[in-house]
């Protein structure tokens, strides 16, 4: 839409139409005393357009950002490399202002396109069916544990303290109105692990379900068997989360060991980190629980001349079934985002999203394999997150400083996120976009606090 500015005998008319003779006749209902005067702002001179382009510019080179630094930053957000063809696609008119496909007949491209999504994050995933996306990570771990109460007709939630503190938070809140319990089992004391034994014997004939996160918020990779086991003697539902879905490249998927139901984030599917959003919810399941799932499934199928059209299949919200029936009223799609994951996962395909989970995971074992005797790493296994421990906060902060200095974003304060923790920890991510070069500037950095 074009900029049409109004002139001097346009504003005079639309005056004189109200009945007023002045602009300030239009604010004569505000007391006087809040009305500002122009002269009180100090705005200076007016500039040329080249001007402002060159005044904001300068101002915007002195941002550090992932761009232009090195950046060891995770907790749920990741800084992977996005291909320039993303963007492309995601840019173009018939992607970037497509709406809900309510209207199969003419919107057959969209509705493929979440159809291609769906595929290819059931199959990352290892589960049997996807729905085209939810807003982000921690409102589908909620949706997940409000299918679980409705498959198993139970209302006891158990969620790990190794969850991702915000999807444990968004949980509780979307559960605080509902009837049942919600039980939070304490992580693996200051291992930063999740502590298996501790959240099987939470466990009761009324859990509906058991929320863990795999990798967990840690960065800790450990085995879901024995959970599984659990569930199955419980007659309740097991719910994986997942930050990173670029780790399933690499690892077990949640489906393969088992998860009834998976959730979590599509932000490191070709979507940047975007100063914290959008992001993109991931949510599958199994097969038998498909009519439960929240949000929209589209299907394939064939019309009556045989030729392949692309349609909602299932639509589980308000405003298309009775409400008492509804699973969901969750209202967006985040059809841009998944096309924005649909368009990465193509182009990576298996080997190149094993790559890039291959060369995440190599980088922190280098990291963690070049740190200094007084700087320890969280034990057991991990895929590309870790949280490393000092002695005391002041030397924790006297090397972010340092890292800083260097142009390094060496990490999150664990108490920004999780406030039951010292105040000593860093959670620390490493992505492909980690070089050698980068984890030797890092150690550095270290070298000179401890």
């Amino acid at each position: 839409m074009r900029f049409l500015p109004h002139t001097d005998t346009d504003r005079n008319a639309m005056l004189e139409s109200m009945g007023m003779n002045t602009m300030s006749d239009l604010f004569a209902d505000i007391p006087k005393e809040f009305h500002l005067e122009q002269d009180s702002l100090h705005l200076p001179d007016a500039l040329s357009e080249a001007a402002i382009v060159r005044k904001f510019t300068q101002a915007s080179e002195q941002n550090r950002h992932a761009g232009n630094t090195r950046c060891f930053l995770g907790g749920g957000t990741y800084h992977h490399f996005v291909p320039a063809v993303v963007d492309y696609v995601i840019s173009r008119g018939e992607f970037l202002t497509a709406y809900t496909p309510y209207q199969p007949e003419i919107a057959q491209g969209t509705l493929q396109t979440l159809f291609e999504f769906q595929t290819m994050v059931a199959r990352l995933t290892g589960m049997d069916v996807s729905n085209a996306s939810m807003y982000e990570a921690a409102t589908a771990t909620a949706e997940a544990a409000l299918m679980a109460r409705r498959v198993t007709r139970k209302s006891r939630i158990v969620m790990a303290g190794s969850v991702n503190p915000r999807y444990r938070s968004v949980t509780q809140n979307y559960l605080s109105r509902l009837e049942g319990e919600y039980v939070e089992v304490a992580m693996d004391g200051e291992g930063f692990g999740t502590d298996i034994n501790n959240i099987i014997a939470a466990i009761d004939e009324k859990t509906a379900c058991v929320i863990v996160q795999y990798p967990d918020f840690y960065g800790s990779v450990y085995d879901l068997a024995p959970l599984r086991a659990a569930c199955d003697a419980a007659k309740c539902l097991m719910v994986v989360a997942f930050s990173d879905a670029t780790a399933f490249a690499l690892i077990e998927s949640p489906g393969d060991m088992g998860a009834d139901i998976a959730v979590g984030s599509g932000q490191s599917l070709g979507i940047p980190m975007g100063f914290g959003g959008p992001h993109l919810g991931l949510f599958t399941c199994k097969q038998k629980y498909v009519r439960q799932m929240p949000g929209r499934v589209c299907g394939m199928t064939f019309d009556a001349d045989g030729k392949r059209g692309f349609v909602l299949t299932l639509s589980t919200r308000e405003q298309h079934i009775r409400r008492e029936k509804a699973t969901s009223n969750i209202c967006s799609n985040q059809g841009l985002m998944c096309t924005a994951a649909a368009t990465y996962m193509t182009l990576m395909g298996d080997e190149g999203l094993k790559a890039v989970a291959q060369r995440s995971a190599a980088a922190l074992h280098k990291l963690i394999s070049s740190l200094p005797a007084s700087v320890s790493a969280a034990q057991g296994a991990h895929f590309h997150e870790t949280v490393l421990s000092f002695s005391s906060q002041a030397i924790r902060d006297l090397f972010l400083q340092e890292a800083r200095k260097r142009d390094i974003f060496a990490g999150i304060p664990l108490e920004q996120l999780d406030d039951a923790v010292e105040h000593k920890h860093l959670l620390v991510t490493t992505t492909e976009m980690i070089e050698a070069a980068d984890i030797q500037d890092y150690i550095a950095a270290l070298e000179v606090a401890v």
